[in-house]
């Protein structure tokens, strides 16, 4: 068979050479719109090259100061500024460079620097102007993230005083219009010259052709019970069933994706000794930048490969050699309630939009099969497109940065898309009862200011900047570089389960998780000597663990700028909490209820817990220390969804007294 012959000969690669990409042969019209109009919209389906080309043409092109290429997911940044250094034969860091959160590959010699948009907002904070750069490209705008979403708003906003800066928005679909629109709508003047073209003088939109094989879609007859165990099945029957080709799996989180990635090592041995072999590949955003990459190395020999992802491989990122799609059909996203206060990651039924974007991947080489574990008509009842971040998240960051930058009058924004009021209202109680605000919600100084700088939530921002005054600041930095290591501080091996808790123990706190991850990183730094080995004895991640590090080291550079001195405590006893340094711990248990206040739970007399209106109900988390142990009041820093359930994560206990004394506005807000 043809499809047969075809697969036989492929060798995976990371990208098709620049002139076989679609874009290649738009590379004069592209120069000629950005050199034309202040505003030019590129769309083009994920792997037509926009990424990794346009920034190139930019360069060759003489547009001399730093361009900007804006990727929303710190895979996206890396992988793409990685790819480009290599085509310009450069040396990362060098003429092309990266930065994301915690990281910063650049120098003074970078022309092209690929950043998150979240960064490129913390960079208007010192540079309102954004004056560094004469061209600003926001990637896989349609994705419609929050940052993205506010950065648009900026842009649109500067772009008033820099006639020269030159706006690109690349999407993968048809939003051109809205985002043209967007640039145009307050342009009447501009738009009233006899200019008949939409978007008059501000911008066009320029379409790319994608280079898109044919994609089967099957369904299934009925729905899943489990899709993760439909999911493995259906990757063993393509293996045994199908022609060459590698398998690209969607599900919704990291631990789906270990699980799925157990699951397929045990099935393994099932498989015939002289068949080709499996190599399961994990990627999702917690991974570090190595890890990342390997999904592109080409598979060993006799080898496929099955990339396990969540739904960051849908757009941002594009993988060849990819032939059959099993898509699960859900997508984890934040959802927050403005009614209780808790923001939840929670799976939900993916938009039709992002169906066909996932289907997409199979055809990018060849002829490919998409197999989506629901049903036909399932399909046909979800939503045209996703809802935007910033109609459905927690918008204290947001209101905090926009303050920072100058924007006082939040309201008056021009925002997309705007947010619900409720959202906006709960995000202003929330800084003003962290003390981000004052009476008139102006950001306070110094605090107000000092939070909106620092690259951490406005809770754990709030943590940081009062752990001076509960003396207790060395062990706040470890706690807040650990917790934003998001759960991947352990590994676990199937069948050690009883060898990973007694190491577990070994770190456990009374008072709960902060206080167990401040020994794991003590007895790292000192103990453990940073080593790899010892790291593997305690079933802990070694390259986690040297990003915290690493997380630590950078928000400490943060508060000694800011005049904050840290009088380091890492020599001490690493389990000092233990060992009856009591005062200690209750140091940071205050400390981290001035923060989390609003992230409160009191257990019920049957284990669970429940917000303090009642109305929700809470479980421990079964990889948190506080599963089956007993506290009366907790504070949680993390929520996620999990089937009908909803966990918390990292959790310790405090006195109810606590938040009465750190948080009265709050809880007098919330009782009235």
């Amino acid at each position: 068979m043809a499809e047969q012959e075809i697969g036989s000969s492929y060798i995976a690669s990371l990208y098709k050479p620049p002139a076989l990409l679609p874009i290649a042969r738009h590379r004069d019209a592209l120069l000629y719109l950005i050199e034309t109009f202040p505003v030019t919209i590129v769309v083009g389906q994920t792997g037509s090259g926009k990424t990794t080309q346009i920034p190139q043409y930019l360069d060759q092109a003489g547009w001399s100061s730093k361009e900007k290429c804006i990727a929303p997911r710190r895979v996206a940044a890396t992988t793409v500024a990685a790819r480009v250094a290599e085509e310009m034969r450069c040396k990362l860091g060098q003429e092309v460079g990266y930065s994301i959160r915690f990281e910063d590959v650049t120098s003074a010699a970078t022309r092209i620097k690929f950043l998150t948009d979240g960064l490129l907002l913390r960079e208007a904070l010192v540079d309102p102007l954004l004056s560094r750069y004469s061209v600003i490209m926001v990637d896989e705008a349609h994705e419609r993230s929050l940052s993205s979403d506010i950065l648009l708003g900026l842009l649109k906003k500067i772009r008033k005083k820099r006639s020269d800066l030159r706006i690109v928005v690349s999407s993968a679909t048809l939003d051109a219009e809205n985002f043209l629109q967007f640039f145009a709508s307050d342009s009447q003047a501009e738009n009233s010259n006899g200019d008949s073209e939409p978007g008059g003088t501000i911008g066009r939109i320029i379409s790319l052709e994608g280079r898109m094989y044919p994609v089967d879609i099957h369904y299934l007859e009925e729905p899943a019970e489990d899709y993760v165990e439909r999911a493995v099945k259906t990757v063993f029957d393509i293996h045994s069933s199908e022609p060459d080709g590698d398998i690209l799996v969607f599900l919704t989180g990291r631990e789906e994706i270990e699980t799925a990635m157990d699951m397929i090592a045990d099935r393994m041995g099932t498989l015939n000794p002289n068949a080709p072999s499996l190599q399961p590949l994990p990627l999702y955003a917690g991974l570090t930048t190595d890890q990342q990459m390997y999904v592109f190395e080409p598979a060993p020999d006799n080898t496929r490969k099955v990339i396990i992802a969540t739904n960051i491989a849908e757009a941002s990122v594009t993988i060849d050699g990819i032939v059959y799609v099993i898509d699960c059909g859900y997508v984890k996203l934040r959802a927050y309630n403005p009614v209780t206060g808790i923001e939840t990651l929670t799976a939900v039924p993916v938009s039709k939009a992002s169906a066909t974007q996932r289907a997409g991947r199979a055809g990018r080489t060849k002829a490919g099969k998409c197999y989506r574990l629901f049903t036909e008509q399932s399909f046909e009842g979800l939503a045209e497109s996703t809802v935007p971040e910033i109609q459905r998240s927690n918008l204290a960051p947001v209101v905090l940065q926009l303050k920072a930058l100058g924007i006082d009058n939040i309201a008056r924004f021009d925002y997309l898309t705007p947010p619900p009021s409720e959202l906006m209202v709960r995000a202003l109680e929330l800084l003003f009862s962290l003390g981000a605000l004052d009476d008139y919600a102006r950001l306070t100084k110094p605090l107000g200011t000092r939070m909106a700088e620092l690259s951490v939530e406005p809770m754990m921002g709030k943590v940081l900047l009062s752990a001076s005054n509960f003396d207790c600041l060395s062990e706040a930095l470890s706690i807040a570089a650990m917790t934003s290591l998001q759960g991947a501080v352990w590994f676990h091996h199937e069948g050690e389960k009883k060898s990973q808790e007694t190491a577990r123990r070994k770190f456990a706190a009374e008072e709960g998780d902060h206080l167990t991850l401040l020994n794991v990183y003590q007895a790292f730094v000192t103990k453990g000597k940073k080593e790899a080995k010892w790291c593997r004895d305690n079933y802990l991640n070694f390259k986690s663990m040297t990003r915290a590090v690493s997380i630590r080291n950078q928000l400490k550079r943060y508060l000694e700028r800011f005049g904050i001195n840290v009088d380091e405590s890492l020599g001490r006893d690493s389990m000092v909490l233990r060992a009856g340094g009591l005062d200690m711990a209750e140091k940071i248990r205050r400390c981290l209820t001035s923060g989390f206040f609003a992230h409160v739970a009191r257990m019920q007399p049957d284990g669970s817990f429940r917000t303090v209106d009642g109305g929700t109900v809470l479980h421990a988390h079964p990889t948190s220390l506080m599963f089956n142990r007993k506290a009366d009041w907790v504070i949680f820093h993390e929520v996620m969804e999990t089937g009908n359930k909803t966990f918390i994560r990292d959790i310790t206990k405090i006195e109810k007294g606590w938040l009465l004394e750190y948080a009265p506005e709050y809880y007098r807000i919330a009782k009235r």
